[in-house]
């Protein structure tokens, strides 16, 4: 069964809950999965002190520091660090001195045996967001006013993960349309859309062929994107509803996920 739309939840209504995937002390917060692959979207908490051996994991896992840091054999992962591993990538052992969370994509579950070799065209080994170029203008009917850090994009698929800047005082006027997956984690900042305000920490997961939007920031933002099954393929549609600041919450969510979603969007004003 595919997964189900999440549209919109702040990530701080989830429960952190331990699971041993990455070993002794690890917590997580699902924000999505595949009950069937193992696939899944997870805000990974490492401990201060921990370690994980090396070796060769059975899944694709892709991330991005948002909190602390990690060191990997002879690499240092930091704020914004982003790194898309494949199955069968050989990842060196890692630590967290002081502790990190980290927004984690795995195509399955990481224990499962491995390939025997990966292809070297989907390894990003390390990516530091933060000195990464912005793209200029990547749709001629894109709303002028963001930028795309693009870091990562399949060469088979064409899935793509790239975070999305916006500048304050932007609205768009028209909705949207893509053919694919498209599944986001909101880093910074406000999104004023069709179903409530994001705040930092909101997440959704929308299939394909679902018109969303208008959307508008007054703080500026910035997004962590990413497409499943295909390219981002967008096409501009007239709303349902023309775009207004603070609109209210009506989320698109599984009955699992609808407790306490509506005290976290609105609680989420402090965070």
């Amino acid at each position: 069964m595919p997964r189900p739309q999440i549209e919109f939840v702040q990530s701080q209504a989830l429960p952190w809950r331990a699971d041993d995937r990455f070993g002794a002390g690890v917590e997580v917060k699902v924000l999505s999965e595949d009950a069937e692959s193992g696939a899944a979207s997870l805000l990974i908490r490492y401990p201060a002190g921990w370690t994980f051996p090396a070796g060769v994991r059975g899944a694709d896992e892709e991330f991005l520091v948002l909190e602390g840091a990690l060191t990997v054999g002879l690499l240092s992962f930091g704020h914004l660090h982003y790194a898309h591993w494949p199955a069968g990538y050989a990842a060196a052992e890692r630590s967290s001195e002081q502790g990190a969370v980290v927004l984690t994509f795995l195509s399955g579950d990481p224990r499962q045996a491995a390939p025997a070799a990966f292809n070297a065209a989907r390894l990003v080994e390390r990516i530091d967001a933060l000195t990464l170029s912005y793209t200029g203008n990547f749709h001629p009917e894109f709303p002028p006013g963001a930028g795309r850090k693009v870091l990562y994009t399949d060469p088979g698929t064409q899935e793509t993960s790239w975070i999305l800047g916006t500048l304050p005082l932007r609205w768009a006027e028209r909705s949207e349309v893509h053919d694919f997956v498209e599944e986001m984690y909101l880093l910074s900042g406000e999104s004023h859309g069709d179903r409530g305000v994001m705040r930092p920490g909101a997440y959704f997961w929308r299939p394909g062929h679902i018109a969303h939007g208008p959307y508008g920031t007054m703080t500026g933002n910035l997004y962590f994107f990413r497409t499943q099954g295909g390219p981002l393929i967008t096409r501009y549609v007239e709303p349902q509803a023309p775009f207004h600041w603070w609109p209210q919450y009506r989320p698109a969510l599984p009955a699992e996920l609808q407790a306490g979603a509506a005290e976290a969007a609105e609680g989420a004003r402090a965070w």
